[in-house]
């Protein structure tokens, strides 16, 4: 019963409920937030989707979310549509759902104003990191052990107010940098569906030249 219960309440088929891994994408909806800083996650998970020929077109779990295949493996990409804050929200009630566990299961991209724009750094577990939509997931999943991939959209600077900055749209040369790195923040996503997160960490963490 309780199972049929959930499945009503977030419009999950029964065929879709064997999911093993989790990728979300952080950003904020709506076209007036598109190509901004703040919504580099959602960049990136679309090059994701892409890839691997996934819709994310089913809204549940407050969010857009698509089911596929990486590597053998089944997948749900999903992009909150909680607004950046409460993207914790969204994430915890995919993984209960499907049970899974953040350490194992899951990962995350995101944007990271204390790496250059295009830069990634991937890491196994950490603090947010100043990152809201970081810490209402830490705050909703109860732990700081879960995957993420950040990527550089470069630092603040000083006149700038923060809302403002991650808010702002990249410049036409920034956004040349960075829909490159969009697709290998893709890549290392999706090795982490088979990988260990230090083989992944080992082949993306250079710095970028």
């Amino acid at each position: 019963m309780f199972g049929q219960w959930i499945r009503e309440k977030f419009h999950v088929k029964k065929e879709e409920e064997n999911i093993m891994f989790i990728i979300a994408g952080l950003g904020n909806p709506g076209r007036k937030y598109a190509q901004t800083r703040h919504n580099a996650g959602y960049e990136a998970i679309d090059r994701l989707a892409e890839k691997y020929g996934i819709r994310i077109e089913t809204e549940k779990f407050r969010a857009l979310t698509g089911t596929g295949y990486i590597e053998g493996q089944k997948v749900l990409l999903l992009k909150p549509l909680t607004f950046m804050n409460l993207s914790g929200e969204s994430v915890r009630a995919a993984c209960d759902f499907y049970k899974i566990d953040p350490q194992e299961g899951f990962c995350v991209l995101y944007d990271d104003i204390s790496l250059p724009p295009g830069q990634l750094r991937v890491r196994g577990k950490g603090s947010a990191g100043g990152h809201n939509g970081i810490k209402n997931i830490i705050a909703q999943l109860g732990t700081q052990e879960f995957a993420r991939v950040k990527i550089g959209v470069g630092e603040k600077p000083k006149e700038y107010d923060l809302v403002d900055y991650v808010l702002g749209h990249f410049s036409e040369e920034e956004w040349t940098t960075m829909t490159d790195a969009f697709s290998r923040a893709a890549d290392a996503a999706a090795m982490l569906v088979t990988e260990d997160v230090q083989a992944v960490m080992n082949r993306y963490n250079e710095k970028k030249k």
